[in-house]
């Protein structure tokens, strides 16, 4: 195979819509689908047995034996490493927040546009995340329910450390700036994540736009 092309694994139990995602994702180019399996007890059978591991997992959710949630946790446990995208029926924002909590890398809803899909399979790799405008609201309304609370616990460190994130500079150069160390960056970060229940710094620069504490 080769070596420029961007491996996709299938994980879902319908397969008549895993035999059509196959065939369409195959004719993008730069994207070749590695394998699908129909639950996450048989992702991870397979993932044993590969050498290669594949650059961006679709995940169903409703599944027998291994449901989408199991297996997200233990694929952001065993293999943090491979993205993995949630594929689902269910638009409901509290299954999406719940997937993204998990560690998915975006949330898709099964009747996705063909385009789209080559564009969250391209920016899942180029970006290590796609975050549809479906998700963008979702993540709007969880932080805006969080909002007042949240807000009134700022220490003065977390706000600067929080206006830093939404900037272009590294975890690394936001400690020299604060003249910090990385772990107490890194105590920020992790702090924050929790509290405002996001999983990256796509999360942080929502959360401060939606409370004007950037302005672009």
């Amino acid at each position: 195979m080769n070596s420029d092309v961007h491996t996709v694994v299938i994980v879902d139990d319908h397969l008549l819509l895993s035999g059509s995602l196959e065939k369409l994702i195959n004719s993008f180019e730069g994207f070749q689908v590695l394998f699908h399996a129909s639950n996450g007890r048989e992702l991870q059978l397979k993932l044993k047995k590969e050498s290669k591991k594949p650059s961006v997992i679709l995940l169903d959710i409703n599944m027998p034996v291994m449901d989408g949630f199991e297996t997200a946790e233990w694929l952001t446990e065993h293999h943090p490493d491979i993205k993995f995208l949630a594929l689902s029926m269910e638009d409901d924002e509290q299954t999406i927040l719940k997937m993204l909590r998990k560690g998915a890398k975006g949330y898709l809803l099964k009747d996705i546009h063909p385009d789209k899909l080559k564009i969250a399979l391209q920016e899942t790799v180029s970006k290590g995340f796609y975050h549809s405008d479906k998700v963008a609201t979702t993540m709007l309304h969880a932080l805006h329910n969080n909002n007042k609370a949240s807000e009134e616990s700022f220490k003065e460190n977390e706000l600067i450390f929080l206006q830093l994130a939404c900037s272009e500079m590294t975890y690394k150069e936001i400690a020299d700036q604060m003249n910090l160390s990385p772990k107490t960056i890194d105590g920020y970060r992790q702090e924050l994540f929790n509290r405002l229940h996001i999983k990256n710094r796509v999360g942080l620069v929502i959360y401060a736009l939606k409370n004007n504490l950037i302005h672009i």
